[in-house]
């Protein structure tokens, strides 16, 4: 990391939003658009900020950290996985594997699925299990929003480091036609497909189809991905507007759970290695229904309504741990899993949003219901094999799998927002949630049935100065929480528990200058979080809650246009992460980082275009610099830090057609995304290796 601060002159530019249902009016009259040509640099700070605010308050004016990334700041980049997408902004480091499509990040000094949440269209995903598969790729989306710090004001509990939202492609009134076509490295394909356009005078459609497969670097690393997503929109007059959207997705992940380590580092003979069984399985479906509707009651008042209805089946069958044992050069193998999830979310969010002289007014109530089934091979096998021996084997026990566990958790989400505008210069954002829930545990092979009622409270309050037009500062406290694990698999031993309780300060900037052609922000917080699970000082074999972890760190993100020709855009950001109190198997962590967390990130992008006779061409590198990080939560195994470069080169013979050349990781860097060492395991998903894609983009 001898060069992540140089990296610190810096992201995307995200350029046309279009419309999103579920906002203020000003934000959801924006016809969808797509921008072919020229781009200006920017990070959209004078749009609509979707996922900071109910309010639709513009980006420049939210105090609080929101970085942004349309569809074609990625497509630039060659990325197409949504983890990649996601990864590339400021301060959120990727923890699941390049093969696998689980969502889980690190931000702000907190890691994993119970800190940092996944919203589509700002409605929160069901987690279960610490398992967030979709959205899997950045198909049929417009772009993707990353709000940092804690986010329970917006999206509830789960989201104390901060909440993605993946915002979709809407429907238009302009016949539109969008194809990507592109193959690569290892067997790479796929295939994307966008309609939309009217359907009479009234009705209008958006609906995408994209399909993708890989044979994978190692064995058992084939993967592959299907969905559908569509959306129905009629709006008989301005001021009414129904919707249905129906998607369907089918993931089958590669079938790789890492690699052994040792002191956190890679043993090299075993890289090429997969520990996995010949006949493993990993199988993830989803299903999304909604209906929404949005109408504009007054000048002054607008009130919208979503109806959900999420579900998910998945199912492994799999050996994930693994142990080198360098001394009798064996590797032990444990964790043989063999699990199916049923999950089911209903939900419905009425909102009503009120503009009032100098406010803009947010009420609202959402309530939901998720059901969890769970059901698993209750193997606690272990084997021990040869470094040397051969490893595909076959899944060992044959017994039945057995519906062990059904739970329900009810909840309640009331919530008011206002943006106050007391000045030409001075606005004042001021929110609070109560977030109810009722969780219900029928445990059907043991005697750990119980319920269990969880309560929060979330706020924040927020002032934004308007230097002038183009320079805004802002300060904010907020408040979250976060659940000790994830809800809908709470099991007896974690029924005492309350929710845990984060404050955040920030202090930040937020400019424009030349002309619009560069903008750039800057924010420094600090974070404390409480009540999180630790031992009791005088009884190491009882856990309470009084664990305290905090953070504190600095985040800048930049983009400009140096010339007609040259456009640049990054970030960088610096974490400082510890357990405040903590102790955990009977040893003291105070003082400890958490593990997984960096303490440096950066990305940075140079672009070069121009134009001859044969149409425009753009080439393109970029860095991502990811400083070392603890392997366990003693920070005795470290995992070293890396910087990988990647180059893009488009040809656009006019402005509907784009060809595109990506090659990632040029110099084959090896690293390691995540890694875990642990009593039972020590191992780490590597990056993805040196690859070659090709893509073909059209619109018409």
């Amino acid at each position: 990391m001898a060069g992540a601060a140089a990296l610190a002159c810096l992201l995307a530019p995200p350029l046309a939003h279009a419309d999103e249902p579920g906002v203020a009016a000003a934000a959801s009259e924006l016809p969808a658009m797509r921008v072919v040509g020229e781009r200006s640099a920017g990070l959209g700070l004078q749009l609509p900020s979707t996922s900071g605010s109910r309010t639709g308050i513009a980006t420049q004016d939210l105090p609080a950290s929101l970085a942004s990334v349309d569809e074609q700041t990625w497509q630039e980049r060659g990325d197409s996985r949504m983890a990649d997408i996601i990864g590339r902004t400021v301060g959120m480091t990727p923890l699941s594997a390049t093969s696998y499509s689980s969502l889980s990040f690190s931000s702000r000094g907190f890691t994993g699925t119970n800190s940092v949440g996944i919203a589509e269209d700002g409605v929160r995903l069901g987690v279960a299990s610490s398992t967030t598969p979709y959205p899997g790729d950045g198909w049929g989306y417009e772009r993707v929003e990353v709000l940092r710090g804690p986010a329970s004001i917006v999206y509830g509990t789960g989201t104390v480091g901060g909440t993605v939202n993946a915002v979709r492609k809407q429907p238009t009134r302009e016949p539109l036609r969008e194809v990507l076509a592109g193959a690569g490295s290892d067997g790479a394909a796929r295939l994307g497909v966008g309609l939309a356009g009217p359907l009479g005078e009234t009705l209008s459609y958006r609906l995408d189809v994209y399909g993708q497969r890989t044979d994978g670097e190692r064995p058992l690393s084939q993967a592959s991905t299907a969905k559908l997503m569509s959306t129905l929109r009629w709006q008989p007059s301005a001021a009414l507007r129904l919707e249905l959207l129906a998607d369907v997705s089918n993931q089958r992940p590669a079938r790789y759970f890492g690699a052994p380590t040792l002191g956190g580092q890679f043993v090299p003979e075993l890289l090429g290695r997969n520990f996995n069984t010949a006949d493993s399985a990993i199988h993830i479906q989803d299903q999304r229904l909604r209906a929404r509707a949005s109408y504009q009651v007054s000048d002054a008042l607008h009130v919208r309504n979503e109806l959900y209805h999420f579900k998910a089946d998945r199912y492994w069958r799999n050996i994930e741990s693994y142990r080198y044992l360098p001394a009798t050069q064996q590797i032990k193998l444990g964790d043989y899993l063999e699990l199916a999830h049923d999950l089911v979310q209903t939900g419905n969010r009425l909102e009503a949003a009120l503009e009032a002289g100098a406010h803009k007014l947010v009420l609202g109530w959402e309530v939901s219901k998720a059901r969890f089934n769970f059901s698993r091979n209750d193997y606690a096998g272990s084997d021990l094999i040869g470094v040397h021996d051969p490893s595909l084997g076959y899944w060992p026990n044959t017994s039945p799998m057995l519906h062990t566990l059904r739970t329900q958790a009810t909840t309640h989400d009331f919530y008011a927002e206002d943006a106050w505008t007391l000045s030409e210069r001075w606005l004042l954002l001021a929110g609070i949630r109560r977030d109810l829930t009722n969780f219900e545990r029928n445990d059907l092979v043991g005697p750990d049935s119980f319920g269990k009622h969880l309560g929060g409270t979330a706020w924040r309050l927020g002032l934004t100065h308007k230097l002038d037009a183009q320079t805004h500062l802002y300060g904010q406290f907020s408040q979250g929480h976060d659940p000790v694990t994830n809800v809908l698999t709470l099991n007896l031993g974690n029924r005492p528990y309350k929710l845990t309780t984060a404050r955040q300060i920030e202090l930040g900037i937020k400019q424009q200058w030349a002309q619009g052609q560069g903008e750039w922000t800057a924010a420094a917080y600090r974070i404390e979080k409480s009540n999180i699970v630790t031992q009791d000082r005088d009884d190491k074999t009882k856990s309470v809650q009084g664990g305290e972890q905090s953070s504190q760190g600095l985040e800048l993100s930049a983009a400009l246009r140096l010339s007609p020709h040259w456009r640049i855009e990054g970030n960088y950001a610096l974490v400082d992460a510890r357990y405040d109190e903590l102790i955990k198997g009977g040893v003291d962590l105070t003082g400890k980082r958490p593990l997984n967390v960096a303490r440096h990130n950066a990305n940075l992008w140079a672009h070069y275009t121009t134009h001859n006779g044969m149409g425009r061409w753009q080439a393109s590198l970029g860095a991502r610099a990811v400083s070392s990080r603890f392997a366990d939560d003693g920070n005795t195994a470290r995992s070293a830090g890396y910087t990988v470069w990647d180059a893009a080169l488009s040809w656009s013979p006019q402005p509907s057609q784009t060809y595109r050349l990506t090659l990632r990781n040029l110099g084959d860097k090896l690293y390691t995304y995540s890694a875990v060492s642990s009593a039972s395991a020590s191992q780490a998903y590597p990056g993805e290796g040196r690859r070659v894609d090709v893509t073909a983009e059209w619109v018409f």
